[in-house]
């Protein structure tokens, strides 16, 4: 099912309740109102009848001759009808208009109110709408009403009067079903041209969505330099757009990259296999001494060996961008002494100065990779600066940071091949220009090992003065201790 047609069907459901729910309250609210003014009519029309009933001691006297009752003498069918009948059920008097249409005047309620005695009750029979009250004399000398010091001045007196009013059902029902009529009417039009309308108006919104999804069908894998239109509108739509082009420039930026990195990456190593095939070769062309041999074979050893530092680099550089490493608990005031002893036999090792803080200075990291980084550091050190000149790597605390920083004296960098030092196989134009081995992967490594320790690696490099490379790492607040020495021994 298409997103218009799912967004059409929900909003004309919400309609038609709506519209239901709208149409039937108008109806019950038409529909009490109306039945009230009926027992309005009703109640005014008994209070005239009752008024024509006079209270003596002797009895209640019917008086409507004395009243002139105007009421019930039109025979329409919206006009009251009325009847007095008295306790034994007998018709004392009815209204002119009574004897057409079928007026109930026997009609009983179920129950007569005593408080007060003569309250109205309201009923209805088939087609009609009836209210009635009955009058005990009794009941009413003792609330004090009528002359009870009058004497009775004629025959016919009761003890009991019933007085019943009825007005017909037939208008207030036409008007209702005109009434529902109409609503029925009016919500249908309205939900059909919401139907229509509400589809157009759904389209018309959803088109933007629509054309993006055909931009995207049609591209391809080589086409990323593609982009979705956006509607310009600056709603959901609109973020979508923009989100999804973002998400093509990345993806372009990395598939760019993936592309540069095996083209440098077959690049490297065409350069190590062709030396090598090139010194087999060359052994091959004629009968050697045995020293030669060795010669060759050691050449082949050492392209095989920077030829398998170039596979392992790449193999570490193609897994995900942090890998998952196993992290200890470690004091670096403590390891940087005993790592920097491993370069004991280093030329450059009398260049190498150690600077650390108050310890401990502990971080949580995987110290064969920490290694590995440092040491990638100091060779990059040690092949861009002059033989004499110090080498400093220092750790010291900074916040919540513990700083571990390599820095020589070199020949520096500009600011253009600072923000490329860390792309994989690049090298500045001068290292190149000198013939300086290395492959321009060391420094990639490094920062790829800083991300996977949860730090990071940035450069702060002036040509021609210093090149200072920096790693961040989170402290790490405890263990300290016998307990973080016995973590590194488990670790390493």
């Amino acid at each position: 099912m298409r997103l218009v047609t799912r967004f059409s069907a929900f909003f004309l459901t919400a309609l038609a309740l709506v519209l239901v729910g709208f149409s039937g309250t108008v109806y019950l609210v038409a529909q009490r109102h109306l039945y009230r003014e009926l027992d309005e009519r009703l109640e005014r029309a008994l209070d005239i009848l009752e008024a024509s009933v006079d209270i003596e001691p002797g009895g209640l006297e019917w008086e409507p001759t004395d009243r002139r009752i105007a009421l019930g003498l039109d025979l329409g069918q919206d006009e009251v009808r009325w009847a007095v009948r008295d306790g034994k059920g007998s018709l004392v008097d009815r209204s002119a208009n009574a004897d057409s249409g079928g007026f109930p005047a026997g009609w009983e309620a179920r129950a007569w109110p005593t408080n007060p005695p003569d309250g109205t009750v309201v009923g209805k029979v088939a087609g009609w709408r009836m209210a009635g009250r009955q009058m005990a004399l009794n009941a009413l000398l003792r609330l004090g009403r009528g002359h009870p010091d009058d004497e009775p001045g004629y025959e016919v007196q009761y003890p009991l009067l019933v007085l019943v009013a009825g007005l017909k059902r037939a208008p207030v029902k036409a008007t209702l079903d005109r009434l529902g009529g109409t609503l029925i009417v009016l919500s249908v039009g309205i939900w059909l041209l919401a139907l229509a309308g509400g589809r157009l108006l759904a389209r018309r919104a959803l088109a933007p969505l629509t054309r993006m999804a055909e931009t995207v069908g049609t591209m391809s894998a080589t086409d990323l330099g593609r982009r979705v239109p956006t509607p310009r509108t600056g709603d959901e739509l609109d973020a979508l757009g923009h989100a999804f082009n973002g998400l093509l420039d990345r993806l372009n930026e990395a598939f760019d990259k993936q592309q540069r990195f095996a083209g440098d990456a077959s690049h490297q190593l065409r350069t190590p296999l062709a030396a090598l095939l090139g010194q087999v070769q060359l052994a091959q062309r004629r009968e050697r001494p045995v020293e030669e041999y060795r010669q060759v074979l050691d050449r082949v050893l050492e392209e095989g060996m920077r030829l398998r530092v170039i596979v392992e680099t790449l193999l570490f550089l193609a897994q995900p961008e942090a890998p998952s490493l196993l992290l200890c608990d470690l004091d670096l005031a403590e390891w940087l002494p005993n790592h920097l002893e491993r370069w004991s036999d280093h030329p450059r090792a009398a260049d190498l100065h150690l600077e650390v803080s108050a310890p401990p200075l502990s971080v949580r990291v995987h110290p064969p990779m920490l290694a590995q980084l440092l040491d990638n550091l100091l060779d990059n050190a040690c092949k861009y600066s002059e033989a004499g000149t110090p080498i400093l790597v220092s750790g010291n605390r900074e916040g919540n940071s513990i700083i571990l920083s390599v820095e020589d004296q070199g020949r520096g960098l500009d600011s253009e091949e600072a923000a490329h030092i860390f792309d994989p196989f690049f090298r500045a134009e001068a290292a190149r220009n000198e013939g300086l081995p290395g492959s321009g992967l060391g420094l990639t490594v490094a920062r790829r090992i800083a991300t996977a320790l949860h730090g990071t690696l940035d450069l702060t490099s002036h040509p021609e003065r210093f090149t200072c490379f920096t790693l961040r790492l989170p402290e790490r607040l405890a263990p300290t201790g016998d307990s973080l020495r016995s973590d590194i021994r488990s670790c390493v």
